[in-house]
């Protein structure tokens, strides 16, 4: 994936299990809408209140695409207004990250 979109998030740790929903659900939204879910992380030791999500883009274009897919996108929007309710996010921010060639999904060597 040429671009990948890092997004670091401040979830309210007693509300752990509303945030796990909320990004269950993009496990849906976001490949239907053209986005390729690489997938969120919650805390399980250390600081408990920081969550992550990727999402990867053949380019930026491409992510102004999904982003006006995902505007239409019922459940999408479904979802969104479910955060702002129940507010189990307290802070996001988001990161535009390129991977660097030669280290992206690669195996360990095996030594005969």
């Amino acid at each position: 994936m040429p671009v990948t979109c890092f997004i670091r998030y401040q979830i309210d740790p007693f509300q752990r299990a509303a945030f796990v929903a909320y990004a269950e659900a993009w496990g849906r939204i976001i490949p239907r809408c053209g986005g390729a879910l690489i997938g969120y992380f919650v805390p399980s030791e250390g600081t408990n209140d920081i969550a992550w999500g990727l999402i990867g883009f053949d380019s930026l274009a491409a992510y102004e695409r999904y982003r006006a897919t995902l505007r239409a996108d019922a459940e999408g929007r479904a979802n969104f207004e479910r955060a702002q309710a129940q507010r189990f996010i307290l802070r996001e921010e988001r990161t535009w990250l390129e991977g660097v060639a030669g280290t992206l999904n690669r195996a360990a060597e095996v030594t005969p």
